[in-house]
């Protein structure tokens, strides 16, 4: 940090202005006034008329000396990379989750399979085989396609992702997206275009919204001349490049500066007079013409406006800021003098109108935030620009509650505790500096939201690192916001992050799904290995039989699931619960009575087989035959977790019948193969039971389809 000093020879007046946007966020230059000599208390970056000039930053216009105060981790941009390395990356809740879940599974898979290679042992003095049982069970109990699942889904969903111009650094973020509750966004940029432009003029008592326009009037017409007249020929100024835009829509090429002028004297914005003058020589050699502008109290107090018509001209600007708009007034004169004023009060000016600029909003902003309100996301405004205009944003995009705003002068006196209620209900916060950034994130997280957060800066990386979804501004984020984040927007839309939460709820949604099929397919073929082994039952299933069922399980888990269209009610309900676990009561209950049911009949097929006193190889296969039809019945139903087994059937994807046909035509393989046939055990089956296998594996799971159509109906009030 350093500080801009005056020099002590007979110069112009030092005019310097910085592009602070690394820290504040805010791309409009600030103009710096030099320091009084004695040593200043640091300020916070942002904000007109400081003595101080950070690292990091970029002088568009001026010149100066400077004294350096703060170097290395004292500076604004060394504290903030001090903060960075302090916040710490936390473990998403479903990472957790299954870590536990699948450590739990594997430690009770064990503890069966050692129980049943004893009992087998024991009871059959035959070890080697109750060896292969155990391996058997062991590859039945333990789920080892939650970490394929997990890591399928997520790499997908980063694809799926990246095709809404989203880019995925850090996966698990993809799994927080579908219950981010609150949204903190900034406004330049994200809400807004970043790009200046001339949105109104005002002419005495008449006012001009130019977005759009194509023909002025001849007084508007010579308001945007001396605008341009008064503005840099090179320009670096966001400002005067959107009067520059305006000058060419309304002349043609350059002619604004009319062809033959020449550019003879100017005197420069200063702290003393916050307005830029240029003195033109007409092509013609008469007088002189002069353009100004500048703050407008500046152009006022040059044209010597009487108290009416200072009162007229504030209360004009007035009415520009309360819409938004950064305001410039516009002044003319004409001199003919032989010797330039020593400043620019002695020309006599006349002024000539006001300019409004804003940024402007992306047009599909208001449409993305109404979507985030039905959705249940509450969508949270921190900007480093001034009050008023972070109020006009949010009165054109729908954000509310309009007051109060707190600024970060407001936010430094208030106690974490005190913070952390008024997140609760405020959602515009102006005037935020780098570290305000970060307790607000963590204020919020303290409440139990689940928070993400964009930013662009060096200012935002703390932030972006601590929030749950970090996302970053690609196109105009710095490197260090782009490291920090977890997610990275191509196009730098506020639209873009809800259809990436949109996509966020449907992978958890198929997410669930896959887990509860998972969890439900396991229970029959655990129930169909361990249960010959406690009843004395010859055995059914072998290491082999695991293994080809693992053949469907494991796409079918991964990919036809992930492939599963979004719900209808994605984007209409609350995000789901944080606290709430994958596996909740309801869906274990529900993957259990399914898993069971297919249990039961798979049971009972192959107690009638043994009844009818069919040999082991034909009772192998048409159990088995039974066990694969009924695992394909409940990929069908866990599909229509939202619907019917049948509604489902009629929105197929291509996954799911790649799943289903090749299962069958592996299936028909190994029956009917000899080769095949000698490797599973099995005989071929008869047409009758075929057909019963058919029958009962389909049954094993509609049954819960029909009290599912029952239960719906009567909820309807139809029953």
């Amino acid at each position: 940090m350093t500080e801009f000093r005056r020099t002590a020879c007979s110069c112009p007046p030092l005019t310097l202005s910085i592009d602070e946007s690394l820290l504040t966020g805010e791309s409009v230059p600030v103009r710096k006034a030099p320091s009084a000599g004695q040593a200043e208390k640091l300020e916070a970056p942002g904000g007109d008329g400081t003595p101080f000039v950070y690292s990091g930053t970029l002088v568009v216009d001026g010149q100066g000396l400077a004294e350096i105060r703060a170097t290395g981790h004292r500076t604004e941009l060394g504290q903030i990379g001090t903060a960075l390395r302090k916040v710490e990356v936390e473990a998403t809740p479903l990472q957790r989750e299954t870590r536990r879940l699948a450590r739990t599974l594997a430690l009770i898979a064990l503890a069966v399979c050692a129980v049943a290679v004893i009992v087998y042992g024991v009871t059959r003095q035959d070890w080697l085989t109750g060896l292969l049982v155990g391996i058997t069970l062991a590859m039945s109990l333990i789920p080892e396609e939650i970490p394929v699942v997990l890591t399928v889904f997520l790499a997908l969903g980063a694809w799926r992702i990246a095709q809404q111009r989203v880019l995925t650094r850090r996966v698990p973020a993809i799994e927080a997206l579908g219950a981010a509750t609150v949204l903190c966004v900034d406004k330049t940029g994200t809400l807004t275009l970043n790009r200046m432009s001339v949105r109104r003029l005002s002419l005495g008592d008449e006012v001009r919204d130019v977005e759009g326009e194509r023909r002025l009037s001849q007084p508007f017409f010579e308001l945007v001349r001396f605008s341009v007249l008064a503005s840099e020929v090179d320009v670096l100024d966001p400002m005067e490049q959107a009067i520059d835009a305006l000058g060419d829509r309304y002349f043609e090429g350059d002619s604004a500066r009319l062809a033959g002028w020449a550019l003879v004297h100017e005197y420069p914005l200063s702290s003393g007079l916050l307005a830029m003058t240029h003195v033109w020589r007409p092509a013609d050699g008469r007088e002189f013409v002069v353009a100004t502008k500048g703050a407008p109290e500046a152009i006022a107090s040059l044209c010597h406006l009487d108290p009416a018509a200072d009162a007229t001209l504030n209360s004009r600007v007035a009415e520009m800021a309360e819409d938004g708009l950064r305001v410039l007034g516009v002044a003319k004169a004409s001199y003919s003098g032989q010797q330039w004023p020593a400043d620019p009060y002695d020309f006599g000016f006349e002024l000539v109108g006001l300019v409004g600029f804003a940024d402007p909003l992306r047009p599909a902003v208001p449409t993305a935030l109404a979507e985030c309100r039905t959705a249940g996301v509450r969508v949270v405004m921190i900007t480093g620009d001034y009050p008023a205009t972070a109020r006009a944003i949010a009165r054109q995009i729908g954000l509310g509650p309009l007051d109060p705003i707190v600024t970060g002068g407001e936010l430094e006196r208030l106690t974490d505790a005190e913070l952390r209620q008024k997140v609760r209900s405020i959602n515009i916060f102006a005037r935020v500096v780098p570290e305000q950034k970060l307790r607000l994130v963590d204020a919020l997280k303290a409440n139990g939201e689940v928070v993400a957060m964009t930013g662009d800066g060096v200012n935002d990386a703390p932030a972006l690192k601590s929030a749950h979804i970090g996302i970053a501004m690609g196109d105009r984020g710095t490197d260090v916001a782009r490291e920090a984040s977890a997610l990275v927007l191509l196009d730098d839309d506020f639209v873009s992050i809800v259809q990436a939460i949109r996509l966020g709820r449907r992978i958890f949604d198929n997410l669930r799904k896959a887990m509860g099929y998972i969890l439900a397919i396991h229970v029959p073929i655990a129930t169909v290995a361990l249960a010959p082994v406690l009843l004395q039952w010859p055995l059914v299933l072998m290491p082999v039989h695991i293994v080809f069922l693992e053949l469907i399980i494991d796409p079918a888990s991964s990919i036809v699931f992930e492939a599963e269209p979004e719900e209808p009610d994605v984007m209409r309900r609350p995000p789901r619960d944080p606290r709430a676990p994958l596996f909740d009561r309801r869906m274990i209950s529900l993957s259990l009575l399914q898993g069971g049911s297919v249990a039961l009949i798979v049971l009972a097929v192959f107690a009638l087989a043994l009844v009818m006193m069919r040999d082991e190889a034909e009772a192998r296969a048409l159990t088995f035959t039974t066990l694969v039809i009924g695992n394909l019945s409940l990929i069908v139903a866990i599909r229509s977790r939202s619907g019917t087994v049948l509604a489902a059937l009629r929105r197929p994807t291509r996954a799911l019948g790649i799943v289903l046909g090749g299962a069958l035509l592996l299936l028909g393989l190994v029956l009917y193969v000899p080769a095949l046939a000698d490797l599973f055990q099995f005989v071929p089956l008869s047409v009758g039971d075929l057909g019963l296998a058919v029958v009962a594996g389909l049954a094993s799971v509609l049954w819960l389809e029909g009290v599912e159509i029952l239960r719906q109906r009567r909820m309807e009030g139809v029953l």
